[in-house]
């Protein structure tokens, strides 16, 4: 069928997707309405998609299919388990240690599955998608927030101490200068 319009396909339906309802990802047109996760149908967008080849997903889909698989993972990204895994049988407190081997399965020894970086705060892996860089250190979007007020923080609003987020405004408020005229009361006698 010849496409007169001058639109080009959706790569869901393939039917022609115009201007005005064209989303484009990798390359690719969408309808808005086709613009949804292949697993879990939900509707995307530039901030939720994740595309994987010719497959378009949610993020957490996604690392469903796609994220690490192994022995404390879970079904994948989408359910990962921070706790450490019980062993049975461990060796009592008076024994020698045992010398470590190259092939550990020691969490911290090595990266694994593709993904070295670790939040601070969370402690969970902090994959491409997701990472905000400060103090040194990358953060998942939703840590990325200020210690003590929780408020969430921007690469220009982020103030970092001591490998700790704070926003401008606890960061004054804790750090600043004190005294008359600055915000905190000076002691009077």
């Amino acid at each position: 069928m010849p496409n007169l319009g001058g639109g080009a396909k959706c790569a869901a339906c393939e039917k022609t997707a115009y201007h005005a309802e064209e989303i484009q990802c990798n390359g690719r047109s969408f309808h808005k309405t086709c613009f949804i996760c292949m697993s879990c149908r939900k509707g995307l967008d530039s901030t939720t998609v994740a595309a994987h080849e010719s497959e378009i997903y949610c993020k957490s889909c996604y690392g469903k299919k796609y994220g690490p698989k192994g022995y404390g993972y879970g079904q994948g990204a989408g359910a990962l388990n921070s706790d450490p895994p019980r062993h049975v049988g461990l060796q009592p407190h008076n024994s020698k240690p045992r010398p470590a081997s190259s092939n550990s399965n020691d969490s911290k020894s090595s990266p694994k599955f593709g993904c070295s970086d670790r939040c601070p705060r969370c402690s969970k892996a902090v994959y491409a998608a997701e990472k905000m860089m400060s103090a040194g250190k990358p953060w998942h979007k939703t840590c990325f927030r200020c210690v003590l007020c929780g408020k969430g923080l921007e690469s220009t609003t982020v103030t970092d101490k001591d490998g700790e987020l704070y926003c401008k405004v606890c960061y004054a408020k804790h750090f600043g200068p004190k005294g008359f005229g600055l915000g905190n009361a000076a002691m009077l006698e």
